[in-house]
């Protein structure tokens, strides 16, 4: 079971004060820039936490908005200290840099920021006598410069720009963890990193050299290589193998990505092995084996596994000293092998390995994560996923960390599906369901594709609606309303949006029902009522529309009022007339009309013939048990509370209406039980009312069949007094006073059980 123990303090109070800001550390100057209070001093440790929680909530999180001025609050060090600081993609620029120059950096990464160019590499230097590690991976536009200086232009264009010439790391005497990946293409890396005296970790993704000879100058000294999709030769593996002091290699490649002419050998493995004696860790994934390096045994074929290197079915590891610590085997035939000397192997055989891939590969190697996450939602489908917390753990970091990359929002999302439903429940804390949620909805944001869409609305399924979305309820309304706006969409989609808005407007409070009412709830389904109306279609999503009006029109006149100015009531004729036998359609539209007829103001706009001669006409209905003419009756009683002078029409008579509410209630089964849940007692809805009014209404309590569930409610409004009133009435029909004794009868049986009634 996930922990739901609370946030740290720290956590907590970052969250707090990212959140408000100009109540917190700063304020407004010229109601525009933010600017830190003079008497605040903070230390690296939360000025770190600060900078990097922010980056993590403008990219995770569509409602916080980012502030240009931020990183100008810690542009003095000696108010603010700055150590270490990851910043990510698009919302990184020059200027950012630029402000925090004067902070003694010990870590820098830079992931995905293509808006810094050549300009923030002077602010590096600025960072050279303190900066141990460095990555500017998918800083594509970081080494590049406008050809002409000094133009008229003002934004930043690419196709106006060349490689910058005269930069090196000369002066970073310090540095020692270097992160080129996704580098500019021609760049002279040899160059660029010669003056790197204290190197020991290098990671070259995605560039691809003639030769890489020049890193021997490290040999000494070099701990960790990444040459992911460099096409490796002969004079590559040659120079890898000078470097005795490599602890971790790799020399994976995506499968999918390109041609590669290298294929790795029995020979290159033996090479590494003899030659490398301190490596711990070696991915080697996507590589296609030119020959065979497996051996296979009698114990390996009866199902058992070792890490023991003298047991190795993968010959060349048979040398090795001791276990690899973490072994790279994705989408290679090894990683079916049994006996893998590696304590951490990253492969598609079992549910572990595939999991050791996403966490490997998914901060840099986007291509990669998606297909482990989709064999992950495999594993999820077919069989249990045995690590569910980590699994679920892995998938939202993925889909946090890319939030824009189509295959990993497609298959996370799917993968999502599958591991939040009702069979892994129990196992999954409050807090870690809150972080599915966000992540789903982060989705739907950045993502209108037909399939992203449909597995982020049907994973929002598995989730106890409204309560477990109420914390996100404003934003999950606003994107199932946005899902259907279009007026051509995906019809599984729709059915799946329209369950969902109807299930967050059931059972909430009617400040919800309002608010999410001016957002265009009523108008959304109006216009897919509409558009069903069209195609001639009654179907789910016809049906969850009417419904999900009926529920939000619940106790709430202004969208009540939102429906009639909406055209509401001749949607309603056009469906009666051109579904009539669609019985729970017809239930759901009653329904709703009978919250209309709840609001005394908006009665009169019922008050026509042929909306009277409708309802009348639907008391003989037997759709739905008693349904469909307990709602007719229902909506007529309102009418009638207004007496005889709000009568304005001359057909059907008043007294035809009445006798006809009467002859349909004597018609109703007494123990009919109903679907709807009422929150107040329906005597609080009819009681007061005229006389003939009044003992329709008293028929229509007694037939719903008063429970246990009601009793309360009847009691605690005082029903029972009204009740015996009515029974000393002279006027009460006799069949009336009965049912009114029945009622009284088994409410006082239930208080007989002593059950409290005070609440």
């Amino acid at each position: 079971m996930a922990s739901d123990s609370p946030e740290s303090l720290m956590t907590l109070c970052t969250d707090y004060c990212l959140h408000n800001l100009e109540g917190t550390l700063c304020y407004l100057l010229d109601n525009e820039t933010l600017r830190l209070h003079p008497d605040i001093f903070l230390p690296s440790e939360i000025c770190d936490r600060l900078v990097n929680e922010y980056v993590e909530l403008v990219n995770s999180d569509s409602i916080f908005e980012h502030n240009e001025s931020f990183f100008t609050l810690f542009s003095d060090p000696r108010s603010t200290r700055l150590a270490r600081i990851h910043l990510r993609e698009d919302i990184v620029q020059d200027q950012d840099l630029e402000a925090i120059r004067k902070q003694d950096l010990v870590e820098l990464f830079l992931t995905n920021c293509e808006k810094l160019t050549a300009k923030s590499l002077q602010t590096l230097t600025s960072f050279s006598p303190t900066l141990i590690s460095l990555s500017l991976f998918g800083c594509s536009n970081i080494f590049l410069e406008e050809e002409k200086p000094g133009g008229c232009e003002e934004h930043f264009n690419p196709s106006r720009q060349v490689l910058v010439k005269d930069f090196t790391f000369e002066g970073f005497s310090r540095l020692r963890f270097l992160n080129l990946g996704r580098m500019t293409e021609g760049m002279k890396v040899e160059t660029l990193i010669r003056p790197l005296a204290s190197l020991t970790a290098l990671d070259l993704s995605h560039i691809q050299l003639n030769s890489i000879l020049f890193l021997t100058q490290w040999k000494d000294s070099l701990a960790s290589l990444v040459l992911y999709n460099m096409d490796l030769c002969e004079e590559h593996i040659q120079a890898i193998a000078q470097l005795r002091k490599l602890r971790h290699l790799d020399i994976s490649r995506d499968r999918l990505f390109t041609y590669y002419k290298f294929k790795l050998t029995r020979k290159v493995l033996n090479l590494f092995v003899e030659n490398l004696v301190n490596l711990t860790s070696l991915d080697i994934s996507g590589h296609t084996m030119l020959e065979n390096c497996t051996i296979s045994s009698m114990e390996e074929k009866a199902g058992q596994t070792s890490t023991n290197p003298e047991k190795s079915s993968i010959a060349p590891f048979r040398n090795l000293k001791r276990p690899l610590q973490f072994l790279g085997l994705f989408e290679t035939s090894l990683c079916r092998l049994s006996y893998i000397p590696a304590y951490k192997v990253t492969g598609d055989k079992n549910e572990d390995q595939v999991l050791n891939a996403i966490e490997a590969y998914t901060e840099h190697r986007q291509e990669v994560t998606s297909r482990a996450i989709n064999l992950l939602f495999d594993i999820a489908r077919i069989e249990r996923c045995t690590q569910l917390l980590r699994a679920l753990k892995l998938v939202i970091t993925a889909l946090k960390c890319h939030k824009y990359d189509k295959n990993i929002q497609v298959t996370g999302s799917a993968a999502l599906f599958y591991l939040t439903n009702s069979e892994y429940r129990m196992e999954q804390s409050i807090k870690l369901r809150r972080q599915v949620i966000q992540v789903v909805l982060n989705g739907m944001e950045s993502y209108q594709e037909v399939t992203v869409q449909r597995n982020c609305c049907l994973t929002l399924c598995n989730f106890s609606i409204p309560e477990e979305l109420e914390f996100q309820y404003r934003r999950v309304n606003e994107l199932l309303l946005n899902i259907l706006n279009p007026t051509r969409q995906d019809e599984s989609i729709q059915r799946i949006a329209v369950h969902l808005c109807n299930a967050l407007v059931c059972q909430v409070d009617n400040d919800h029902k309002e608010a999410v009412g001016k957002m265009g709830f009523v108008m959304t389904m109006l216009k897919l009522i509409q558009k069903k109306l069209v195609d001639k279609t009654c179907d789910q999503v016809m049906e969850f529309s009417w419904s999900a009006l009926w529920n939000i029109t619940d106790e709430t006149p202004d969208n009540c009022e939102m429906f009639l100015n909406y055209n509401g009531m001749k949607l309603f004729l056009e469906c009666l007339k051109e579904f009539p036998n669609k019985q729970e359609l017809h239930r759901n539209m009653l329904g709703l009309l009978g919250n209309v007829a709840e609001v005394q103001e908006l009665r009169p706009q019922l008050m026509t013939s042929q909306f009277i001669s409708v309802f009348s006409n639907l008391l003989d209905s037997e759709a739905d048990g008693i349904e469909v003419s307990y709602n007719a009756c229902g909506v007529l009683s309102h009418i009638m509370f207004d007496g005889p002078d709000a009568w304005a029409i001359p057909e059907p008579r008043r007294e035809e209406v009445v006798d006809r509410m009467w002859a349909a209630i004597q018609r109703w089964d007494v123990n009919s039980r109903r679907n709807i849940n009422y929150r107040i007692p329906i005597v609080h809805c009819y009681l007061f009312q005229l006389y003939k009014a009044f003992n329709i209404c008293l028929g229509s309590l007694h037939s719903y069949g008063i429970t246990d569930k009601y009793c309360p409610l009847l009691i605690k409004e005082g029903g029972l007094l009204l009740l015996q009133d009515m029974i000393k009435m002279a006027s009460a029909r006799p069949e009336t006073k009965e049912m009114g004794r029945k009622v009284i009868e088994h409410c006082n049986n239930f208080m007989d059980e002593n059950m409290d009634t005070s609440r």
